[in-house]
Formats: structure tokens, sequence, C-alpha cells
């Protein structure tokens, strides 16, 4: 089973999902955020090892980063592979306001 490197936060935006062999978009939500990684639901799901450009986006802010879908079951897990520096910092914001929240 996979575990997340780091803690995640509760964190529900908009999510588009393209696979980066057929170019197939799948629209959705988060419920999970963390720096490495999201959980994603209310998606047609791509099998396990789907590489994907996701694209999140929260409060007239997008994050943008390459990722692999980890596990397909009821939602999927997909860990960010790469992200872009400046998106990062996007990332970094949102997560800072939930750390207050909880």
């Amino acid at each position: 089973m996979h575990r997340p490197r780091a803690r995640r936060y509760p964190f529900v935006a908009s999510v588009e999902l393209t696979n980066t062999e057929t170019e197939e978009q799948v629209l959705g939500q988060t419920t999970e955020v963390s720096l490495f990684g999201c959980r994603v639901e209310k998606v047609k799901l791509l099998p396990p090892d789907t590489k994907v450009r996701i694209r999140i986006v929260h409060s007239g802010e997008s994050f943008l980063a390459l990722g692999r879908v980890v596990y397909a079951r009821v939602g999927m897990g997909i860990v960010f592979t790469m992200i872009d520096a400046n998106k990062g910092l996007v990332l970094e914001k949102w997560i800072a306001r939930v750390e207050k929240l909880t």
C-alpha cells in the first residue's frame, strides 16, 4: 500500500488530468493535497502508472505539474513528478492557508 511522504490536508478544488500518451482529459476535484501529490474524486479512473499533466484551480489561481497515478480505487492518488517552480509556490501558499485552519 502506498504511504504519503508528507502530511495530507483536506483541500477541495477543481482538477483537470490529461493522459500524456492519449491526451484524454478527465475532470474532477481534489479532496486532499500535499507537497508531493493529491487525491482526486468524481472522475473516470485512469489505470495505475498512467502519466498525467495535472491542473488544479482554486480561488482564481492554478497549479500545474506532471504526475503519475499511484492508485485507482474509489478515487485516484496522484504523485507529482515535476512541478513548475512558479506554480509550486501556489501549492505551498494553499497548503499554508489550510495549515492555519487545522
